[in-house]
């Protein structure tokens, strides 16, 4: 009896290369996720929920003892926008609130990063 050979294939996969996608490209898969993820049809998406603080900027100021304008000129912000702050006219967004609570507790750091940049 003889053996009966058969060829021996081997298989060759071809991996494809994706083309890169386009920034207008990103976007607009971004966008789809995001809908998606509203509508809850995307479980599988990473959120990332940062709690920013509530800052006293009045409070914040006087301990650095710093009138309004010195304090508004030092780190930045103007003294308008500083005096609508304090009395309630406004309040600071999300990453000024951060801003307010580097300069807080290390408002030396803020003032190096400030020298620096000018």
């Amino acid at each position: 009896m003889t053996a009966k050979r058969t060829p021996q294939h081997t298989a060759k996969t071809t991996t494809r290369r994706r083309k890169p996608q386009t920034v207008g490209e990103s976007i607009i898969q971004g966008l789809k996720e995001a809908i998606a993820w509203t509508e809850g049809k995307n479980d599988k998406v990473r959120l990332t929920l940062v709690n920013v603080p509530q800052v006293d900027v009045r409070k914040v100021r006087l301990k650095m003892g710093l009138s309004q304008s010195r304090f508004a000129t030092k780190f930045g912000f103007p003294p308008a926008t500083l005096r609508n702050w304090e009395q309630g006219r406004s309040h600071p967004d999300a990453p000024t609130r951060v801003l307010l609570a580097v300069i807080a507790k290390h408002p030396a750091a803020v003032e190096d990063v400030l020298r620096q940049a000018s």
